[in-house]
């Protein structure tokens, strides 16, 4: 698993390279969102700042190397962008929508107050640092993603579909994909389950914070 910085460097070399029109301008775009340092889920994988990057860069890498398993080489060579385009995007409604942050602190009640001390305090829960942002209205992340990306470069067909859905039957729109799954799609939600599941912890591991410590600011 990379730090914080390789991630974010990851990310950014591999989208560019699909050389996709409007690219650049949406890598500034999730700059701007706070893509490279909102978590990556509210108190599950990765929840904790820059882990949605972190994440982001193990599912592109996972998704590259089941797209060379799954596909013949003539046919990965033609989906090559389409697994990073798909993979680097899929959680970016995660980053925030319509100029709100999808993920904001969960701060709970510290205590009780009492006649000597009665103003209620608070802080930040440690099982789940962080939640869906209530000012939101209710639409889940994969449908914000592909609103986001949408803005800046064309989606294909298949990457809107495979972003989408990448949450498999795990997802809110589960009733709508049951046979209807695509090679894309299945893919990226492989590759997604690993990665959340069964690589990344809540927090990043020690050595890999202390790595980001000593970089310099983005």
């Amino acid at each position: 698993m990379m730090n914080v910085n390789e991630s974010k460097e990851y990310v950014i070399k591999k989208l560019k390279s699909t050389k996709r029109a409007g690219i650049s301008d949406l890598i500034e775009h999730m700059e701007e969102l706070g893509f490279f340092t909102a978590p990556a889920s509210g108190g599950n994988h990765l929840c904790c700042e820059g882990g949605l990057v972190v994440h982001t860069a193990g599912v592109m890498q996972y998704a590259e190397k089941l797209g060379k398993l799954f596909y013949s080489p003539e046919d990965y060579k033609k989906m090559k962008s389409s697994i990073i385009i798909a993979a680097g995007l899929h959680d970016l409604g995660k980053a925030g929508a319509f100029n709100k942050a999808y993920y904001v602190e969960n701060m709970i009640k510290d205590g009780k107050p009492t006649k000597a001390n009665p103003e209620q305090k608070y802080k930040r829960s440690e099982s789940k640092p962080y939640e869906i942002n209530k000012d939101m209205l209710h639409i889940d992340h994969p449908q914000l993603s592909v609103k986001e990306a949408d803005l800046y470069i064309e989606l294909t067909e298949e990457e809107y579909f495979a972003i989408l859905f990448h949450d498999g039957m795990y997802g809110s729109l589960a009733y709508y994909l049951k046979g209807h799954e695509r090679p894309l799609q299945t893919l990226l939600h492989f590759a997604d389950y690993w990665e959340a599941q069964f690589v990344e912890g809540k927090e990043l591991p020690e050595s890999q914070q202390a790595a980001d410590d000593e970089e310099v600011a983005f």
